[in-house]
């Protein structure tokens, strides 16, 4: 029996990161409803069916943090907060795109 040494191979990028990043259940449905435009937390809550108000605020932080989602308070009583994607986020409309695509195809 001939063994095959296996090598490991490495990534510039490791998708276990991007996984981390992405990973949570509502990102996407997040980020595919602010590629529409920058929108009020109220306005995301109500547009992302099945979310609730606890799990939308902390992927929004999340995202925040790895600057995909940009938060912008208003002061205004009571105070708006309005929600966009940033410049990173907005490149992951290609990607976005392309699983909507996939859906479509094999998604009954």
């Amino acid at each position: 029996m001939i063994r095959k040494k296996i090598e490991k191979v490495t990534h510039k990028c490791n998708l276990k990161e991007v996984l981390d990043i992405m990973g949570g259940k509502w990102s996407i449905p997040i980020i595919s409803t602010l590629l529409d435009g920058t929108k009020r937390f109220s306005e995301l809550e109500r547009t992302i069916p099945n979310i609730n108000t606890r799990m939308l605020v902390k992927e929004l932080k999340s995202m925040e943090a790895n600057e995909i989602v940009k938060r912008e308070v208003f002061a205004t009583v009571p105070p708006t907060v309005e929600y966009s994607l940033t410049a990173k986020g907005q490149k992951l409309k290609p990607i976005v795109d392309e699983l909507h695509k996939w859906g479509e195809e094999f998604v009954k």
